[in-house]
């Protein structure tokens, strides 16, 4: 039983936006979108891709935590005394991929798991507990010999 949603049919982020840089990387990606300021929801989400990542113990290397923001830059402090790691990027062209993918009866303000190969594989509703994220994800690494 997943707790997230699988994305099907499978998109490709490589064909759909190809100059992104969500393509810099060859790990998994846990991805957070925010248009607007960061406040206590969008905290809150950066806290929860903080805590699945590490929840997943030694499968963490693994994983790569994302913030899409839009126009207004992230807290630089924030992201550098909460966040480690955490990579921060702008990008419309992927946001517009994202909302257009994501299912209509899903709630908006998830979360994204991309592969890899840069396909959008999953998405997480914004409510879910990190151990449900976690579960979905570790189960997927398992399965997964690439990243």
């Amino acid at each position: 039983a997943n707790h997230g949603a699988l994305l099907e049919p499978i998109v490709s982020l490589v064909d759909a936006v190809p100059g992104s840089a969500i393509h810099d990387s060859r790990a998994w990606r846990l991805l957070y979108a925010e248009d607007g300021e960061c406040g206590e929801t969008c905290r809150k989400a950066l806290y929860t891709l903080r805590q699945t990542r590490l929840m997943l113990g030694k499968e963490m290397d693994r994983v790569e935590r994302v913030f899409l923001h839009g126009d207004q830059a992230p807290d630089n402090l924030l992201i550098a005394e909460e966040h480690q790691g955490l990579v921060s990027l702008q990008d419309t062209a992927l946001r517009a991929v994202l909302d257009d993918k994501k299912p209509a009866s899903l709630p908006e303000g998830g979360f994204y798991l991309i592969d890899p190969h840069g396909n959008l594989v999953m998405y997480f509703s914004p409510d879910i507990e990190p151990r449900d994220m976690v579960d979905d994800v570790k189960r997927l690494l398992k399965l997964s010999r690439i990243g």
